[in-house]
């Protein structure tokens, strides 16, 4: 009866180890993968706001390509501008590049997007000069599976185009190589990269073309705008293949740990209907039994008359 009143009164069938081994040890192992889970969770978390912020910095750069290629087109023909014309629309080119470079150094918290490992510190100077490194930050999402959290600047503004990768580690996170074992959901979006053009070499390109009167040097950046654009639309696909799998994966842990909730509790809860009936009848039992008990010593004439 003691043990149905200590689960009447913390409601777990559960309370010791010796209650029952086998269930005690598959609590533990349950509550372990929760601690697991959460965790791979808030690495999701976090990777997630990354690459969000990232998708959105890499989507202002493709808007301002997208205008500088309009002004390209527009002021390439010696017929629909003039040089006064052009000297104005240097300054909205100007206003762009620097536009470009506060994209390129855009932060989340106090980490720096774009700039690699070298998260604590602006990517770009103000010249367009990229200043960060190759290094892409995987972070676990689930045992064994890691994931880039984010984009490196070289990808973004093509100031490597080899885009050779090297390994390190920094900050608790681990560093990956890119290879055969990078994500297969990316390769379209790397095999469509085009050849090497600088976001912020062709914007200045562009301002000194419209300064100097440079038809020719205008309608040159016309096809690099282009090859730009198309890089860009292929870093959000890329960036969007990793937002979707880490979805999938934080969906996939969150019914892992509803579904151990459940077993946990089928295996560490009172049935407390149960449990109240059961201690009912041991109740009833027990006064039973006192009062044959009483019965058995009930005093006699002679205990009185002592």
């Amino acid at each position: 009866m003691e043990g149905l009143q200590h689960q009447s009164a913390t409601l777990k069938k559960l309370n010791a180890p010796g209650d029952n081994p086998v269930g005690a040890a598959k609590v533990l192992e349950v509550r372990t993968d929760k601690v697991n889970n959460d965790q791979f969770l808030m690495n999701a978390k976090l990777a997630a706001t990354f690459l969000e912020n990232s998708d959105h910095a890499v989507g202002e750069l493709s808007d301002i390509v997208a205008r500088a290629k309009e002004i390209a087109l527009g002021q390439s023909s010696g017929a629909s501008s003039n040089q006064d014309t052009r000297l104005g629309i240097a300054e909205e080119v100007t206003q762009l590049f620097q536009q470009a470079v506060a994209t390129g150094n855009r932060r989340v918290g106090d980490r720096y997007l774009f700039g690699g490992y070298k998260v604590n510190r602006p990517p770009v100077d103000q010249d367009g000069k990229y200043i960060g490194d190759d290094g892409q930050m995987m972070v676990e999402v689930t045992k064994d599976v890691f994931i880039s959290m984010n984009v490196p600047g070289d990808e973004i503004f093509n100031t490597n185009p080899e885009g050779l990768k090297q390994g390190s580690s920094m900050g608790g996170y681990e560093m990956a190589t890119r290879g055969p074992a990078a994500e297969d959901s990316e390769t379209a979006a790397q095999t469509m990269q085009p050849e090497n053009t600088n976001i912020f070499d062709e914007l200045q390109n562009l301002r000194i073309g419209l300064l100097t009167g440079d038809l020719d040097g205008i309608r040159s950046c016309l096809e690099r705008f282009d090859d730009m654009h198309a890089k860009l639309i292929a870093q959000r696909a890329k960036i969007g293949s990793r937002l979707r799998g880490l979805e999938t994966t934080n969906n996939a842990l969150e019914r892992t740990n509803i579904t151990n909730a459940t077993l946990t509790s089928s295996i560490e809860d009172a049935d407390m209907a149960q449990v109240v009936s059961e201690l009912a009848k041991e109740e009833t039992v027990f006064r039973s039994a006192l009062q044959s008990a009483q019965k058995l010593v009930q005093p006699t004439l002679m205990d009185f008359l002592r």
